[in-house]
């Protein structure tokens, strides 16, 4: 820090330090303006000039230093010179101490922040350089900090200093106004009856409702300056587009056509989406059959010498078909069009946010739902494109089961297709390049599940990556490496399941300008609105959970937010979701786990319940597993709730229940369950919690009088 520098942060100091140590604040509250208005009033009216330059001198100084007193201030201004004027000299006061604030920072510290932190600053440089003026103008509008903190963060980027003196002069007006009328009531304030004014009710009134006002201002602006390039047409055909026929698509349409908005669906596939032709139907479908087989093998365990089931592979498969095309007609065109619901087949594109074109046919529209969904990632392995690989797209074409099967990722697909495949008699390896399975999950989870796959024969190797993919001698190989060791896998067919892609590209949202983020899901705010106002999302293409249950209930939202948001928009709440993972033992989840509390920082309490001990697992011949709850320390609050064993994505139900409404495991425990049922496991952990928490002191006392009774 060169001398220039330091003088000036030597004199700063010595103003702020000053300020407070002679408590110099004291005359900038109301209770002693209050108590010198008379005065403050009669040498107003004798030097209005002089007066009103003290007050803007005291004012810039108090803004430039960013003190405290500033709000109390704009009121003290409305009280003695009226609206007018006191608009007049707080507007331009403000404005002038927060661009000399703004200075002092530039100054003192921009050039040590850019230069230690400018790698990092790069994007916020580049917003800042694009769109500064507006991002200031908002903040300036609906403050989300305080005016000081702007003053000083605005100074450390590339902001000019015309931009910001003449967006703070604009962006402060309205909020300065507002203050200043209310300060123009109080000094009018005389008596406790007064507080009754018509006035001051008002000015109050205007004092809360101001941020609402200001934030649909705002709104309005962000819209017009986003929609300025696209002709907005005289009518619209449709209310509403919605592009994908997937969960997200059909629960946004259903809703569109239950309000009676005139809604299209376009999808260029097949309705229903990845859920019903390639995810959660067929993979269902495959799990039971493979469970059925596994059961047989189990024969003994249940009271029989033997039972066997002969079976061809291609015919399971054929049955899988038959279970998606049973379910199909719940998703089906016919249906949706008896809901009200126009439902195109093609390839829709987007040529602008009122303008959807299919087929050579152009739809207006004031609003458009983008539900496009996902798709597999195939990761850039050398050699793989060789190979004729498998995802869970095309896995469904199988006819003849692979003698030795190589799945690639160990999240919840790669699971439970391996396990499937096993049970069906397949060699499976399983490669994750994580230091464990399903890694979201805790350790006891994991380690449940990893023991059952390595009993039923697969070959897990987890903190191993796969670097290159080959044919030898005509025969697929992987080589994957561990801490430096490669190992070389022969294998038949290869399953890709690494994770899913968001599908953005290919219907024009990048051409339109469509926000997408670093992880290529399209950006949407809290209301699942893009930066186009009129363009909303929902479901895998944005996340941030790929469940097909997320997708519908961020449908309702993004519909009602599409059709009224005029009026009131809903904020998308993430608070309590649930997920399973279809594996055997299942494993359902929650709310936090101890993983996640642990990682940020939430006190808990765990809570366990072992399925061994339950009466109905007993008796089915599945006692393994456990429930897992975590509540507020000394509290019967849930902060979420783990379950594996048999029906977990079942039971897992209560739990939501609960948190959802907030009923704590007191609630649980004082509900009748069925006896012998599954679903007695969540009662009887909510029972281990009210055991640890008994209120030892007050039975000790019960005891006693007990004992009273009997004579003792």
């Amino acid at each position: 820090m060169n001398r220039k520098r330091v003088v000036t942060f030597i004199v700063l100091a010595l103003a702020i330090a000053s300020y407070f140590i002679f408590d110099l604040g004291q005359y900038l509250s109301l209770e002693y303006v209050k108590s010198q208005q008379a005065a403050l009033e009669s040498y107003r009216q004798a030097h209005p000039l002089q007066t009103a330059a003290v007050m803007f001198v005291i004012y810039v100084l108090v803004t430039a230093l960013s003190l405290p007193g500033a709000t109390v201030m704009t009121l003290v201004v409305g009280a003695i010179f009226g609206l007018l004027w006191g608009t007049i000299l707080v507007s331009f006061a403000s404005t002038l101490g927060a661009t000399l604030a703004f200075l002092i920072s530039r100054f003192l510290l921009r050039e040590m922040v850019q230069s230690r932190f400018g790698d990092k600053l790069k994007a916020i440089n580049a917003g800042i350089e694009k769109d500064g003026a507006f991002y200031l103008f908002g903040l300036r509008l609906v403050p989300l900090f305080p005016f000081f903190v702007i003053n000083l963060a605005m100074g450390l980027t590339t902001l000019k200093t015309r931009t910001f003196l003449w967006v703070s002069q604009v962006g402060m007006f309205l909020g300065t106004l507002v203050y200043v009328n209310a300060g123009t009531q109080l000094g009018q304030l005389e008596s406790p009856s007064g507080i009754l004014s018509p006035g001051l009710i008002f000015s109050f009134v205007l004092l809360g409702v101001f941020p609402i006002i200001a934030r649909k201002i705002l709104e309005g602006i962000r819209a017009r300056k986003v929609l300025r390039d696209y002709p907005k047409p005289a009518r619209f055909d449709r209310n509403l587009v919605v592009i994908g026929a997937g969960s997200g698509g059909l629960v946004s349409a259903y809703i569109a056509a239950a309000v009676k908005a005139k809604v299209t669906l376009v999808e260029k596939h097949k309705m229903g989406g990845d859920c019903l032709n390639t995810g959660c139907v067929p993979s269902k479908a495959l799990i039971r059959s493979a469970r059925y087989l596994a059961q047989t093998r189990r024969a003994p365990e249940y009271g029989f010498k033997s039972a066997s089931a002969e079976f061809d592979f291609s015919e399971v498969m054929e049955r899988v078909q038959r279970v998606v095309k049973t379910v199909e007609p719940h998703d089906s065109v016919e249906r949706y069009t008896g809901l009200g619901v126009e439902v195109i087949e093609g390839e829709a594109m987007i040529k602008s946010p009122y303008e959807v074109e299919v087929n050579g046919q152009t739809l207006t529209t004031r609003n458009i739902i983008v539900a496009t969904g996902a798709r597999p990632f195939v990761p850039p392995i050398p050699g793989l494109e060789q190979i004729p690989y498998l995802t869970s797209d095309d896995l469904w074409t199988l006819r003849e089961l692979p003698k030795r099967l190589l799945v690639l990722g160990g999240g919840p697909i790669g699971c439970e297709l391996a396990q499937c495949f096993a049970r069906f008699g397949s060699a499976v390896t399983l490669v994750e390049m994580a230091p464990r399975l399903m890694i979201r999950e805790d350790e006891e989870v994991v380690e449940r599940v990893t023991a059952q796959f390595e009993a039923e024969g697969i070959k897990v190797l987890t903190n191993h990556r796969a670097t290159s993919f080959s044919i030898v001698d005509g025969e697929n190989q992987v080589q994957v490496e561990r801490e430096g060791e490669s190992l070389s896998i022969p294998f038949d067919q290869v399953l890709v399941a690494v994770g899913r892609m968001a599908n953005t590209s290919g219907f024009g949202l990048e051409q339109l300008g469509v926000q997408i983020s670093p992880r290529r899901t399209v950006e949407a705010n809290e209301f699942l609105q893009t930066n186009f106002p009129n363009i909303y999302v929902c479901g895998d293409v944005t996340g941030p959970y790929q469940f097909t249950h997320v997708a519908a209930h961020q449908a309702w939202y993004a519909a009602v937010n599409a059709l009224f948001g005029s009026f009131r928009k809903f904020k998308v709440d993430y608070s309590v979701i649930p997920f399973a993972t279809f594996t055997d033992p299942e494993v359902a989840r929650v709310g936090l786990n101890e993983l996640e509390a642990k990682e940020n920082g939430i006190n808990y309490e765990v809570t366990c319940y072992g399925l061994d001990d339950l009466d109905r697992a007993i008796a089915d011949g599945e006692a393994h597993g456990f429930v897992k709850v975590l509540t507020v320390p000394g509290k019967d609050k849930i902060l979420g709730a783990t379950i594996v064993g048999e029906h977990a994505g079942d039971l897992i139900a209560e739990f939501v229940t609960a948190m959802r409404h907030g009923l704590g495991l007191n609630k649980i425990l004082g509900t009748i369950h069925i006896y012998p049922t599954w679903t007695e496991a969540n009662k009887y952990a909510a029972g281990n919690w009210k055991r640890a928490h008994a209120p030892e002191g007050v039975l000790r006392w019960v005891e006693r009088f007990h004992a009273w009774r009997r004579g003792e």
